[in-house]
């Protein structure tokens, strides 16, 4: 695992934090307060070439106007990383899962993954 890096949006990538089957996950996040910021975070994530051309960049964000997210072609993952922000009480902030799928399927599994990226994603930001 590499270190974390910050950017002008404040966005921290954690880089790859494990593998499954062929199928990489890395997580990122950053502090946001709109979805205009969720954008930004976005943006700035896809600049690097290998987050754009990712199979999926799932996020969830808990902003003062409520809960947001999107599974970004991998069904039922915002809400996945969505209940892990609710239940952290992390507020004002967006969790990023992405991921380059590895050729198999992985079923059910798909969800302890991103459920894992999310909680490496905690366990940093808690320090």
């Amino acid at each position: 695992m590499t270190a974390p890096q910050k950017a002008s949006t404040n966005l921290i990538r954690l880089g790859v934090v494990l593998t499954d089957r062929g199928s990489r996950y890395a997580v990122s996040g950053a502090p946001v307060t709109s979805r205009d910021e969720v954008d930004q975070v976005l943006a700035e994530l896809k600049r690097e070439r290998s987050y754009a051309k990712a199979t999926h960049n799932t996020w969830a964000a808990l902003l003062p106007t409520g809960g947001l997210k999107a599974d970004d072609g991998e069904s039922g993952a915002g809400m996945v990383i969505l209940r892990m922000l609710e239940r952290a009480e992390l507020r004002d902030h967006v969790i990023i899962v992405t991921r380059w799928y590895g050729g198999k399927k992985l079923g059910g599994d798909r969800f302890r993954r991103v459920q894992d990226a999310v909680r490496a994603y905690l366990d940093q930001h808690s320090t």
